[in-house]
């Protein structure tokens, strides 16, 4: 009997070692996944950061406090991958930001963790407004409803016919999303 007592108090210090490394692991009450995120910037708030990666027309990565931060692009969608203008739009951000210094105007933040801001080039001018302007992304109207500097800029970019806008009838990205989905 008192064998079976031992053994479960050997336990106890592997069960505080367990219990140390999971609380070293965690933040905010959330295990530390190896996200690229570091800790949220309040919504509303600004920062200025290196872009350090493209992953498609409308997600960059920004270095913020040390660590590269995914950015969504808010209020705009661009063309998938595998969409026609999607590798166009890819480029287009990548020779906008890729190396340099921009702001990113903190929005919200998506399901998948990442930041959705505005992003704000050397320039002073607005890359989410720039990509809708040259043909290369939609307003996402479903998110960013009442933003009618996109509405008018993508009016303007389909009535020139001007990147995606070029095909009769392009698809928008979240309805490729979906039939992809579906398959």
């Amino acid at each position: 009997m008192r064998r079976g007592r031992r053994s479960r108090n050997s336990l106890i210090p592997l069960f505080i070692a367990i219990v140390v490394v999971v609380l070293a692991r965690t933040q905010s009450g959330r295990l530390v996944s190896g996200s690229s995120n570091p800790p949220r910037t309040d919504a509303g708030s600004s920062y200025k950061g290196k872009c350090v990666g493209i992953s498609d027309g409308d997600t960059i990565k920004v270095m913020h406090l040390g660590r590269e931060e995914k950015i969504r692009l808010w209020g705009i969608d661009c063309p998938e991958k595998k969409q026609a203008y999607g590798s166009v739009a890819k480029k287009f951000t990548s020779d906008k930001t890729f190396g340099k210094i921009v702001k990113v105007e903190v929005r919200d933040y998506d399901r998948y963790g990442r930041t959705v801001g505005s992003v704000i080039l050397p320039s002073g001018n607005s890359l989410n407004l720039a990509l809708v302007k040259t043909g290369l992304a939609w307003w996402y109207k479903q998110y960013a409803p009442n933003d009618f500097t996109l509405s008018k800029a993508e009016d303007q970019a389909r009535t020139a016919k001007l990147g995606l806008w070029k095909d009769k009838s392009p698809t928008p990205p979240w309805e490729f999303r979906r039939e992809r989905r579906k398959q």
